[in-house]
Parts: C-alpha cells; sequence; structure tokens
C-alpha cells in the first residue's frame, strides 16, 4: 500500500484536502476504477477524485484490495488525525452516467491508443508486435473507396504494411488480415482506455466482457 499525506482540515461546514506531502510519482498516477452502485464500470479516476466521493459519503461500497493510504491532518473538532484507505474499485451512488447502459447505439470514441490496445499493439497484417510510436491505423476500405474511419474498418498496422497496401483493400493488395475488427462495448472501452490497470481491477472488468469479446484471448497473448 503506498502512503501519501494529506491534511484534512475540518472547521465548520469546510472539508478539504490538501497534499502536503507527495509519494512516488508512479503510486500517484495509479488509477482507481469506479463503477456505479451495480458494479457496471464508468470511468478512471485518480486518487484526489477518489478521496472526494469518500469524503461526500458517495462510496457506496469498494472491491479489489486497498492502493492507497491518505494520512490527515488533526481534526479541529474530534482532534483526531483522518487516516483514509482507498481500494482500486469503488462503488458510488447515484446517476450511472453510464452511456453503454442507457443508449443502445453508443459507439466509443475511436482513437490510435485505444485501437492499438484493442490490436494488442500487433499489426493484423504481419502478425508482428510493435511499439506504439512504429504502428499506425489502417483503413480496411481506405477513404478513397468510400470507407469510413469507424472502429469495424479500421485496424492496426505496422508502418510497412500499412505504406504496402497503400490506397487498396486486403484484397487488392493481397494481404490477409490476422483477425477481424470489433467495435468494444463500454466495459470494454474503459479497460482500452487504462494506463495501468492492475491485477485485481483486469479481473473485475473481464467479468463484465461479452463471452464471445475477442479481447479474452489477445490479453492472454499480451501478457504471455
Amino acid at each position: 500500500m503506498d502512503g501519501i499525506d494529506l491534511d484534512h482540515v475540518d472547521r465548520g461546514s469546510r472539508q478539504d484536502l490538501h497534499i502536503i506531502a507527495s509519494a512516488q510519482p508512479s503510486s500517484l498516477s495509479q488509477l482507481v476504477l469506479r463503477t456505479d452502485v451495480s458494479g457496471m464500470p464508468l470511468e478512471w479516476i485518480d486518487y484526489k477524485e477518489a478521496a472526494r466521493l469518500y469524503h461526500q459519503e458517495q462510496v457506496a461500497y469498494t472491491c479489489g484490495r486497498s492502493i492507497f493510504r491518505l494520512c490527515g491532518g488533526t481534526n479541529a473538532r474530534t482532534g483526531e488525525r483522518t487516516v483514509l484507505d482507498v481500494n482500486s474499485i469503488v462503488a458510488t451512488v447515484g446517476h450511472t452516467g453510464n452511456p453503454g447502459n442507457s443508449r443502445h447505439d453508443y459507439v466509443p470514441p475511436l482513437n490510435n491508443q485505444t485501437l492499438f490496445r484493442r490490436d494488442a499493439y500487433l499489426c493484423l497484417y504481419c502478425a508482428q508486435r510493435f511499439a506504439a510510436r512504429e504502428l499506425s491505423r489502417d483503413h480496411i476500405r481506405p477513404f478513397s473507396q468510400g470507407g469510413k474511419d469507424t472502429w469495424n474498418n479500421v485496424v492496426t498496422a505496422c508502418r510497412r504494411c500499412n505504406n504496402l497496401k497503400a490506397s487498396r483493400t486486403p484484397e487488392q493488395a493481397r494481404m490477409q488480415l490476422i483477425a477481424v475488427p470489433f467495435t468494444p462495448t463500454y466495459a470494454e472501452y474503459i479497460f482500452l482506455k487504462g494506463r495501468r490497470v492492475l491485477a485485481d481491477q483486469m479481473e473485475y472488468l473481464l467479468a463484465h466482457f461479452p463471452r464471445t469479446s475477442p479481447l479474452h484471448a489477445r490479453i492472454q497473448r499480451w501478457m504471455a
């Protein structure tokens, strides 16, 4: 567990959290998974937002292990020091805010970071794994042939394969895709957005993926 010193001042109705000493940058960068009260994943939040939710009694329950211990100053009313343990997964009360639940036509925004993670940093033409800086977004059906910039029409490709394919379809370029592109569900998208997903967070998110999701197998290969 990481220890982070905070000054928790409580004077009358004022209740604030202020950082007075920092922990290691790597520990401060770890994000907490927020869910709604039914357990559906919502978003990633930092430790300061998590502390605010605890402080305002918006946390209904927690899952996973404790990853931060926030140590406050002396409470002006009680004379006691506040200590708050923040778990890796927190369920919050109120409106879900999950567009994946409220909108059947919801499509997550497309960007290269989540696309490369969807495809496990593999070029879907040559099947080789690359660093993100060596990858690109390839449109299966090019714009010049009526293709669109959508999840089902894009794959991760190394720059060499992308240049080789050029403005052609895979069939025209005689190049074989090793996997079929797909549009992530909201839970899958939350995983793809995670910068560093802890084991208990990953297990929790995997339980919310469709059983047929290609990510199940891709994550196993990714971690191998």
